[in-house]
């Protein structure tokens, strides 16, 4: 029993590994002329996301969100999938995210109502 928890385990890890990965830098997508760099690398058994950078008509500025986290315990949920919390600085308001990634691209949600309704943004991977 053992050695099929052990082996479980380690197909589970493998594909993990070749899932597209959500740590790395993201630039959010512009709302109202402003967007930012959002860093994502692991937290606990999870994901989270800070905003490290932030640019407004195209040249960076100094925002108050700097440092603020912006995506919240994402855990792996299979195939480039992530479920968590994602803050929506414009609201001040945390709601149950969800993202999945492809390649150099994320789409990740905040939704309400159990999921049953949801604002999504494409994130772009910058590095």
């Amino acid at each position: 029993m053992r050695l099929i928890a052990t082996a479980a385990a380690m197909l589970l890890a493998a594909t993990a590994a070749l899932a597209d990965p959500i740590e790395g830098v993201w630039q959010t997508q512009p709302d109202d002329g402003a967007f930012a760099h959002v860093s994502i690398a692991p937290c606990g058994g999870a994901f989270c996301g800070v905003i490290s950078r932030t640019f407004k008509d195209k040249a960076e500025y100094k925002s108050p969100n700097l440092g603020r986290q912006i995506v919240i315990d994402m855990a792996p949920a299979g195939g480039g999938a992530y479920a968590g919390k994602v803050w929506r600085p414009a609201n001040d308001k945390i709601y149950q995210g969800k993202a999945s990634v492809s390649g150099d691209r994320m789409s990740l949600s905040g939704c309400v109502a159990g999921g049953l309704i949801c604002k999504s943004q494409t994130w772009v991977r910058v590095r």
